[in-house]
Order: structure tokens, then sequence, then C-alpha cells
């Protein structure tokens, strides 16, 4: 039976400190459900009891997330979670280079940056390639980064357009049963991407971009015969493409101009037996220069807590259609 230890952290800073342990202690609250450590305060000390590898996560943890209070860095509990979940897997990271990787701001001042590794690396390979898949279970923030280095790259005028296109595959559920003409039967499958850009840009300049033209966001049918220029692409929910879909997207890229493929290869829509594109791409073209592929995990997911579990028991069972 493994023995208890306890470690005392000592900070020099109250208002530091204060921050560190969250409004009545929660922050503190979610390292002691994370962990299963207990986390006594006693002014700018801390006492954490427990296990020897969960203490040393927990306090590892607490050290870095008051390196980052000091740079400025709002703290709320699910950063602490990420910090965690991060140290468990990779002990050596430092939290201060994922976290201050500031991607985008939004039009309510929210700090956009990755929240793992993964995601991370992610991002480094969208600044660094062309070509860029995302590839992983749902809740990993493929999608969501790849918007946010959209509107930077248009911001920070690299592109002069941002076309952010779906499949529009039933998933279950037939088009023509919905209400209204096509482009409101085809407007839900769109939804998500119209999410992202109000939370990032605010509605208003979101529809203001979108109405100029700036922003594109459009079936992936429609994105045949066409060249695009300039332009920053994102291909969303790429696992129901065929392979000729596929082609036909990547090839549209014209000059200056670049692509991030996302999808989750677990939930293909497909009817019958049809290849998936973006399974068949991530075989054909993996070793092509300007291409990268990144792949993410139940560990990336920055949705509810409950999400990485309702991901692990589906591919513990082996419920995950391929």
């Amino acid at each position: 039976m493994t023995t208890e230890i306890s470690k005392k952290l000592d900070f020099s800073s109250n208002e530091s400190a204060s921050l560190l342990y969250g409004h009545l202690n929660c922050n503190l609250q979610a390292i002691e459900k994370a962990t299963g450590v207990t986390v006594k305060a006693r002014g700018t000390s801390l006492t954490v009891t427990g296990l020897p590898h969960e203490v040393n996560v927990a306090t590892t943890t607490l050290r870095q997330i008051y390196e980052l209070i000091g740079t400025g860095y709002p703290i709320y509990p699910r950063d602490i979670i990420y910090g965690i979940n991060i140290l468990e897997r990779a002990p050596r990271t430092n939290l201060k280079k994922i976290f201050l990787d500031k991607v985008f701001i939004t039009a309510k001042q929210k700090i956009i940056s990755p929240k793992s590794v993964n995601q991370k690396e992610y991002i480094e390979a969208i600044r660094n390639n062309d070509i860029v898949f995302g590839i992983g279970p749902a809740g990993t923030g493929k999608t969501y980064l790849a918007v946010a280095m959209a509107i930077a790259a248009y911001t920070n005028k690299r592109v002069d357009s941002i076309i952010l296109t779906r499949p529009a595959v039933e998933a279950g559920e037939k088009l023509g049963f919905l209400p209204g003409d096509m482009a409101e039967k085809i407007n839900p499958y769109l939804r998500p991407l119209h999410d992202a850009l109000n939370e990032m840009l605010g509605r208003e300049h979101s529809a203001d971009l979108i109405e100029e033209g700036v922003i594109e966001i459009a079936p992936l049918a429609f994105m045949r015969g066409r060249t695009l220029n300039n332009a920053f692409i994102i291909l969303d929910e790429a696992q129901n493409t065929t392979q000729a879909q596929m082609k036909m997207f990547l090839t549209r890229m014209g000059f200056n101009s670049q692509a991030v493929v996302t999808g989750d290869i677990t939930q293909v829509d497909l009817p019958g037996s049809k290849a998936s594109g973006l399974t068949v791409a991530s075989k054909i073209l993996k070793n092509i220069k300007g291409i990268s592929f990144n792949y993410f995990t139940h560990a990336d997911v920055v949705r509810h807590p409950l999400v990485q579990q309702i991901i692990l028991a589906y591919e513990d069972k082996n419920l995950c259609p391929s």
C-alpha cells in the first residue's frame, strides 16, 4: 500500500496567490477533484497531501499556474483541469508555452489559445504548412481553433477572404422532410460554423463580413469549379466527403491560400460502403511536404468533462463505426 505524502508550496505575492486559489477556493477544489489530493491553504502557503504521483502532478500544476498568473493570464477552474491533463501525460511541459500562445482575442476579450500539447502542435502546423488535417473526436477544438486561425490571418491581412464549408450529408435524417427551400434545408449543417464566428467576432460584425463576401459559408458542393486565391479555407466534417469530393476540395487551392481539413473518422455518415475521403487522404497524402496530419484523442477534449468519458466508453466497447 502506497503511503501518502505532503508537499508545501510558498508563494511570494498575496494577490497572485489569491487568484491562484480562485473565488471561494474554487481552483483548489478543482485540483482536489481532478487528482484526489487534499489542498489546505494558509495565507500564501499551500499544503498538498495525497499519493506521491498525484501530489507531484498537483504541485507542478499549481506552480506553473502561479507563474501564468504573474504574466496577467486570467485563470479559471477549467484551466486548472487543462493543466493537469497536460502535465499528467507530459510532465516536462511548460504550460506558459501553450497557454500564452494567443491565437485570437474575441469580441468579448476572451483569449483563444491551445489547451493541450496536441492543440499547440496543431496551431504550429497551421502556421507552417499550406494544408493541415486535424483528425480526432468531437470536442477537441479542431474546427474552433481553425476558425480562430482563419480570423487571425484575415485580421493580419495575410488573406483576403475566409471560406468555411461542410459536406451536407444526411446523418440518419432526410433533408426532404425539413421545412423550407434548399438554402433553409442546408443551413442547419452550417450552423456550427456560424456559431464559432459569432462567438469570436460578435454577431453583428460576423454578419457584416458575410454580407460583404469576406466570409463565405457554403456546402462543399458549391466549391466545385472554383479556384480560391488569397483565402483561408476550412473543410469541416471531412469524414463525410467521398474520395472524389476530397480531391475536388484540395485542388481548389490557388495562390497564397491555405486549407485546414477537420473531421472524426469514427463518425462517418456516408451511405452504404462508400470510403471516407478523409480516411483515404490520410493514407495517400501523408508523405507530401507541406501537408501536415495532426491527430487528437479524448485527452484533448475541451468540452464538458463527461464528453471525455463518453468517448472512452464508446472506444472501449468498440461501438464507433470505422
